[in-house]
């Protein structure tokens, strides 16, 4: 993987970027479809390439369990399987580990789960995650992680950061012992965590700093503090990852929300937020947010989004896609989702053009409230 830095704006550490893998070359920033099983939720793969996904987000912890190793390993891994020549990066699992605490029984070599599935008990340590990802075959994998809970104690953070630190290296160990398992490379990409405490989020980019990683993600966020909290742990971290190599923030999805983060300096981005709440009849668009299931739109037969780029912002009215939604027909999951991920590449792609044209800060400002309104 290859990474180059062609601009950085002038009045934040917002830049734009040349990410180039195996499976080709991403432009940064770069938002990236959550597709947790293999599949972006009520969107064909074909119509992800219509949209402009240039790089897809699959999940160990789902993907072990179905379609499962042995059969992804057959097919070629998960590129093969769902047949999607672009990158993939998989999170490592450990987010669904903390997701599902209470249930799970975190010890120093790993987690003890029961499957979602059918209650059988399994174990992930961080080996066990490399394997699985190296089956998997993402061009980006990420390292074991322990997040630890919003909110935590400082003694806990601290806890959770020296395991986070030591399964970190039994990561590093299985990779340069494991060679990859298809005929292209994978770059290994470790998690900043810390909770909200500013010195424990110091010490653990620091140490991530030291590694030389080919990328670098910050975990842990978006948990519940508030945005503000999110902004300054964001904005010291990104001081200390090295700025010659790509940074992930992890599940931080809200326009707003990504505009403030590269304006901080990060690159990468994935969130459920665009085709789950697309799913419910929310719609992200230039002018704000709108309930497209609301009975203000049942007479409106203008189009979706009079400044988005997409066919289905041109080719569907609200009154249509409203229509869907109250006849509870799938075709508005779809459409309101493809809406939703092209609104959100339209909206990265023209923050990258603002920067490189070193006007992206006067830009965000102004935009900023109109992508707060209520329609």
């Amino acid at each position: 993987m290859k990474f180059n830095v062609i601009k950085t704006d002038r009045f934040s550490k917002a830049r734009a970027g040349i990410l180039q893998t195996d499976h080709g070359k991403i432009e940064t920033p770069i938002f990236m479809p959550v597709a947790s099983k293999g599949s972006v939720k009520s969107i064909p793969t074909h119509e992800l390439y219509d949209v402009g996904s240039k790089i897809i987000l699959g999940n160990t912890y789902h993907l072990y369990f179905r379609p499962g190793i042995e059969v992804l390993h057959h097919a070629g891994g998960l590129h093969s399987f769902m047949n999607w020549k672009e990158s993939i990066l998989t999170d490592s699992g450990g987010f669904q580990v903390y997701s599902m605490r209470k249930y799970n029984k975190i010890t120093d070599n790993g987690v003890l789960f029961k499957s979602m599935i059918n209650g059988s008990y399994h174990f992930f340590s961080p080996e066990k995650s490399m394997e699985i990802q190296r089956f998997i075959g993402g061009d980006m994998i990420m390292a074991f992680d322990d997040c630890p809970p919003y909110p935590c104690s400082y003694k806990e953070a601290k806890y959770s950061l020296e395991k986070t630190h030591i399964w970190l290296k039994r990561c590093y160990s299985y990779l340069k012992e494991h060679p990859e398992k298809y005929d292209y490379k994978q770059s290994f990409f470790p998690i900043v965590q810390g909770s909200i405490y500013p010195d424990l989020r110091k010490c653990s980019a620091e140490k991530i700093a030291l590694l030389e990683a080919e990328g670098n993600a910050i975990g842990g966020l978006s948990l519940g503090e508030t945005k503000e909290k999110t902004q300054s742990i964001t904005d010291i971290v990104t001081d200390i990852l090295p700025k010659e190599k790509p940074r992930y923030l992890m599940g931080v999805g809200n326009p707003v929300d990504i505009l403030e983060a590269i304006a901080l300096g990060i690159d990468m981005f994935d969130c459920v937020l665009p085709t789950r709440n697309g799913r419910h009849g929310m719609l992200f668009t230039w002018k704000g947010i709108m309930n497209i299931k609301n009975k203000k739109w049942e007479k409106d037969f203008s189009c979706l989004d009079e400044y988005g780029n997409s066919y289905v912002d041109r080719l569907y009215s609200k009154s249509y896609v409203r229509h869907l939604f109250s006849s509870r027909e799938n075709l508005a999951k779809q459409i309101a989702s493809l809406h939703n991920l092209s609104f959100y590449f339209n909206l990265i792609k023209k923050a990258r053009t603002h920067l490189i044209q070193e006007t992206f800060y006067s830009w965000k400002k102004s935009l900023i409230p109109l992508l707060q309104e209520r329609l």
